[in-house]
């Protein structure tokens, strides 16, 4: 739950791939606006279209008649990337290690260990199909 924190931004799309690019402006924007360092940048804008391209695949499986939403909220060192698809979610306590031997040559299943090791905090909400993504920026 986002609680004292302004909100900055919000963004809603329909599950196309091509959609992404407004995701990118949208981030471009915001960064530039709060002036974000370029190394934050770059993991504020993998991370995040990670997450979108996720929830249009994975959550809203490519239908165009259902939405993914992006809500970005600040507070004084914390920028939160809120990313929301129209999915039934899926259940977010096991995922699969995807550099354990077995997983190594899979083509896919590495989305949320490149979002992991790139944000400063992570987290699902129930039912799986809300991800928060925070970044810690000066």
């Amino acid at each position: 739950m986002i609680l004292n924190f302004t909100q900055v931004d919000r963004l809603i799309i329909s599950s196309d791939q091509k959609n992404l690019v407004h995701i990118e402006s949208l981030i471009d924007k915001v960064c530039e606006q709060m002036s974000i360092s370029e190394d934050i940048y770059g993991n504020i804008l993998i991370a995040v279209t990670e997450a979108v391209n996720n929830a249009i695949i994975h959550g809203n499986c490519f239908d165009n008649s259902l939405n993914v939403e992006v809500l970005i909220h600040k507070d004084l060192n914390k920028l939160i990337f809120t990313i929301i698809d129209q999915g039934k979610g899926f259940d977010f306590t096991f995922l699969p290690d995807p550099i354990a031997p077995e997983n190594l040559e899979k083509e896919n299943g590495r989305g949320i260990f490149l979002i992991k090791n790139l944000v400063d905090e992570f987290e699902f909400e129930f039912p799986g199909n809300i991800i928060r993504l925070t970044f810690n920026y000066d």
